[in-house]
Order: C-alpha cells, then sequence, then structure tokens
C-alpha cells in the first residue's frame, strides 16, 4: 500500500515538474514507462468481477449501493395518493413532503384539511399496508396558503383581515 501511495507521489511530482518546465525529465520518463507496463500488466480480460449481468440486477445494484428505494418508495406514494386516500380526497389534497417520519400534505381548503385529520389513522394504515418501506409516523394537514397583510417594518397588533382563505 505505501509503494502505491509512494508512486502516485512521485508520479505526481514529475507531473507538476514538467508542467512548471515544459519537459520531461529521464526519471519522469522511467516511471510514466513502468507505470504503463504495469497497468497493461494487470488488466485481464476474464478476471473477476468482469463476468457480464442482467441489467436488472445491475440496476437493483445501483439502487441498493446509493439507497435509493427510500426516495423511489416516497415518489410512488406521491404519485399513487389516490390510491392511498381515494380520488375525491386525492382531488383536494396533495402530499408535498416527507421529512423525519412525517408527511405533509396540503389541501385546497381548512374543509379538507380538517376532513383529512379526522381520516388520519386509516390514511396511515393504508400507508404502511401499501408502502411498508417508508416510515411515516405522522400526518401534518394543512390548508391553503393565505397572502400576508404585513407590508413594511411595523405592523399593529390585532385580528387582522376576518377571512379563513378556504
Amino acid at each position: 500500500m505505501t509503494e502505491k501511495k509512494s508512486d502516485f507521489a512521485q508520479e505526481f511530482y514529475w507531473r507538476m515538474r514538467e508542467a512548471v518546465t515544459g519537459r520531461l525529465s529521464r526519471d519522469a520518463k522511467r516511471i510514466a514507462e513502468k507505470a504503463a507496463a504495469a497497468e497493461a500488466a494487470s488488466s485481464q480480460p476474464f478476471g473477476a468481477g468482469r463476468d457480464p449481468i442482467k441489467a436488472g440486477d445491475g440496476v437493483d445494484g445501483l439502487m441498493s449501493s446509493f439507497r435509493w428505494e427510500a426516495h423511489l418508495a416516497e415518489a410512488e406514494l406521491f404519485n399513487a395518493w389516490a390510491q392511498v386516500v381515494g380520488d375525491a380526497n386525492a382531488a383536494s389534497s396533495q402530499p408535498e413532503a416527507l421529512i423525519n417520519g412525517t408527511l405533509t400534505v396540503r389541501c385546497k381548503s381548512t374543509a379538507w384539511a380538517t376532513q383529512l385529520r379526522l381520516m388520519q389513522s386509516q390514511i396511515l394504515t393504508q400507508i404502511h399496508e401499501l408502502y411498508p418501506g417508508l416510515d411515516i409516523t405522522a400526518l401534518k394537514m394543512l390548508g391553503p396558503d393565505a397572502p400576508s397583510w404585513k407590508k413594511g417594518p411595523r405592523s399593529v397588533p390585532g385580528r387582522g383581515p376576518r377571512d379563513t382563505y378556504g
């Protein structure tokens, strides 16, 4: 291992020296030739790890090595939201984010948010049945975003406009 590190250090030194001076020294040429010969000798066409594999196995290996299964399950849940809550509820709600086991759902109105809060245990059960790989422990139902009426650095405390926006 130290031989590899020292070879790398020497090669790096000679390449930097060549870049600065504009010419390659005899030692650097010798080291480069030696490295090229070692590289050619170490490559085996039928060596270990060079067997062909199926494309599906390669994709599965990538998924597990980069830990993408949870991200795909989350995207699948977001895309199949109608299967989890039903068509009527899905038309009025949409999942926004899954952070630390809490699924945030944005609803079209506060009435729909209340309706989905009442169904929270049923929705969680359905999610656990369809997507066991997702670790969702809570649901957060939000109503529509309301505009801010605070304009400027000073504001007067009080109730503000009396509309619920939904």
